[in-house]
């Protein structure tokens, strides 16, 4: 068993934090691999539901998707009920058909703006990818070409003044670092005992943060 299993097999040993679901939130800065870091850790949770909060956000509402995910999502799975929710189309610019999302022993939640305030109460845990703003905007702009750069530009403005009146790191629990191979892995702030460890692991439409 690799060290991110063993990880993974202490996130599915809490508590359940959400009904019978133990929600897993992963944040971090736009670019700074939530999305495979996410991918990879389901897949170590033997095919864990991933929601990504890009599903929930819109061009008008950035960060104005807490209602939504509150409604059609966690109020939902606290009930040990299939949560429903309408992903956003980027480039439709509308809500697309329903998809549903299992009360599953572990769910999993990606995107910037996870480990915010009115999420934490929900959650089991809260992982912080630990790469600096600046060089994860310069990777998510390189990745989504020159096309987006306007998206870019007003997204950053949105995500510092996000950070700035709700920052999520403090409260992790976990902070990752993506290595040249696999990823490490050490307490996070919201812990106040441990020690620092590595994990080492092999290995949508529209702007992806």
């Amino acid at each position: 068993m690799d060290d991110l299993a063993r990880h993974a097999e202490e996130l599915a040993a809490l508590p359940p934090s959400c009904g019978p679901v133990r929600l897993i939130a992963v944040d971090g800065h736009a670019g700074s691999g939530k999305s495979t870091f996410t991918a990879r850790l389901a897949a170590a949770l033997g095919g864990a539901p991933v929601l990504h909060l890009d599903d929930l956000a819109t061009h008008e509402e950035l960060f104005g998707w807490t209602g939504r995910l509150r409604d059609q999502v966690l109020l939902p799975l606290s009930r040990g009920e299939t949560a429903r929710y309408a992903p956003y189309d980027w480039t439709e610019r509308r809500f697309g058909p329903a998809r549903t999302l299992e009360p599953a022993p572990v769910v999993l939640v990606e995107g910037v703006g996870a480990g915010r305030r009115e999420v934490r109460p929900w959650l089991a845990a809260l992982c912080w990818m630990e790469l600096g703003r600046e060089e994860s905007w310069e990777r998510g702009r390189r990745r989504d070409g020159t096309a987006l750069t306007g998206f870019w530009d007003g997204w950053t403005r949105a995500e510092e003044r996000h950070f700035t009146e709700d920052p999520s790191r403090p409260h992790a629990d976990a902070l990752v670092r993506q290595l040249p191979v696999g990823y490490g892995w050490s307490p996070g702030p919201a812990v106040t005992a441990g020690v620092n460890r590595d994990v080492t692991d092999g290995s949508r439409s529209g702007p992806s943060r």
